[in-house]
């Protein structure tokens, strides 16, 4: 049966409230929760950047829900560090979490005042990374030089159960790329043509019997009018491709390419509607396509009301339409 989650946005809320509204889905119904890691949000309307790694302690202590949290090494943190926060999360709460990794985008990574290299190149930064995560992962001494650098490092605190690097990918050629190496993909919600090629390239370069999740960007509200309003208002500077999404590098830029977009643009990226009817047959959708974790974001700033109402009346539905 396919999971369904709650998304935590770190770009839209403070870490207070997201303790807040996981507590809420764990106890609406949601069954993982996935969060963001953002050092700048995409836009000033969206306001907020806590340090994931810091909430992520906090959330698996107060719930008891599987986290995963999608994160770039190899700029902005070096994978040797990323491997010892995600090993002691994994020591502290053996079995409940995973990591999504990506190339990164120039919004977080380029504070560190260093280039931000072409994709390709970041592409093979990041499979130099996730190797020595692993290794580091298995409590191996790791000395390595290459586009990151290790010297003699080595995890005392280890992890119980080995945690799924899971891939990134928003592309057909990132998805297939990603199938070579990585315990499975996540990716989002896109035209039903594109994310049928997604899913198809990463099955055909290795994915096969790797599993896949999918973040699907919704927003739902009392009225039709308030769910477009709120995606609008929240969420239409993450329309673009990845070639623009990973290549700006200021919030700045990216509130001004989001004045070129117009309230119906954003409908082929995001699923928008009052009908919870319409929200059961897309997520319905998704299981079909064999996605095994579905992680709900609503883009909008209801987040209390969307997830009391998905408990209520999405949650059960999904959950009898997998179990007849």
């Amino acid at each position: 049966m396919a999971l369904i989650g709650y998304h935590a946005s770190h770009e839209q809320f403070k870490p207070s409230e997201l303790l807040q509204y996981v507590a809420m889905a764990e106890q609406a119904g949601f069954q993982a929760v996935n969060s963001s890691d953002h050092f700048h949000p995409w836009s000033k309307r969206q306001g907020q950047s806590g340090f994931s790694f810091a909430w992520l302690g906090a959330a698996l202590q107060s719930t008891m829900l599987p986290y995963g949290v999608v994160c770039s090494p190899g700029q902005r943190y070096h994978p040797a560090i990323v491997a010892q926060a995600v090993s002691t999360l994994c020591e502290m709460f053996p079995g409940r979490f995973w990591i999504s990794v990506g190339s990164g985008e120039a919004l977080n990574e380029r504070i560190t005042g260093e280039k931000f290299p072409a994709k390709q190149e970041r592409n093979e930064r990041l499979l130099e990374c996730v190797e020595i995560m692993r290794r580091l992962l298995r409590g191996e001494k790791v000395t390595h030089h290459g586009r990151v650098i290790v010297e003699e490092a080595q995890l005392y605190t280890l992890p119980q159960i080995q945690p799924l690097i899971i891939g990134a990918a928003v592309t057909t050629a990132t998805a297939g790329w990603v199938g070579t190496w990585a315990d499975g993909l996540i990716t989002i919600n896109a035209p039903e043509r594109e994310l049928k090629e997604t899913i198809k390239a990463f099955r055909e370069s290795g994915g096969e019997k790797k599993p896949m999740y999918l973040k699907l960007q919704l927003s739902y509200s009392r009225n039709e009018e308030e769910a477009l309003k709120g995606a609008y208002d929240q969420w239409r500077t993450n329309i673009f491709s990845g070639k623009v999404l990973g290549e700006l590098w200021t919030v700045e830029q990216f509130d001004a390419i989001g004045e070129m977009i117009r309230p119906d643009d954003i409908k082929d990226m995001i699923h928008i509607s009052s009908d919870i009817q319409k929200h059961v047959d897309w997520i319905k959708k998704y299981i079909d396509m064999g996605f095994e974790k579905i992680i709900l974001h609503n883009v909008n700033r209801e987040q209390e009301y969307f997830i009391q109402e998905f408990g209520e009346k999405v949650l059960p539905h999904v959950s009898s339409l997998q179990t007849a």
